[in-house]
């Protein structure tokens, strides 16, 4: 299976949320949506790699579907909203590759030892 781009994953979901009479939810209630995702996904990673057990009442779902969620719901708030999430993405690189560049502490290659 080929992997896809940034603008065919926002293509794809566009054709899904197109066949709705209600479209895209408002911007307040998208962030409403996100933040119920997030919620799910930190309940996730707390029964994973935190203190707290899960129940055996709970259902079994995996850091990695909520991290599809999450997905799902960021390329809806950003089709809403008309935002290209590839140009986005190129210019919090640039942002992270000049103003951040040296911030952290950089593994040296082999060659460099």
């Amino acid at each position: 299976m080929r992997e896809k781009t940034i603008q065919e994953m926002q293509k794809e979901v566009d054709n899904y949320i197109s066949q709705f009479k209600e479209g895209y939810f408002t911007p307040l209630a998208m962030l409403a949506r996100m933040t119920e995702e997030l919620g799910e996904l930190s309940r996730e990673i707390n029964h994973y790699y935190g203190e707290k057990p899960k129940k055996n009442t709970e259902k079994e779902n995996t850091v990695e579907e909520e991290l599809g969620d999450m997905l799902f719901v960021m390329i809806c708030f950003a089709n809403s909203l008309n935002i290209d999430l590839q140009e986005a993405h190129d210019r919090v690189m640039h942002k992270f590759e000049t103003r951040d560049k040296n911030r952290w502490t950089r593994i040296r290659k082999e060659e460099e030892k």
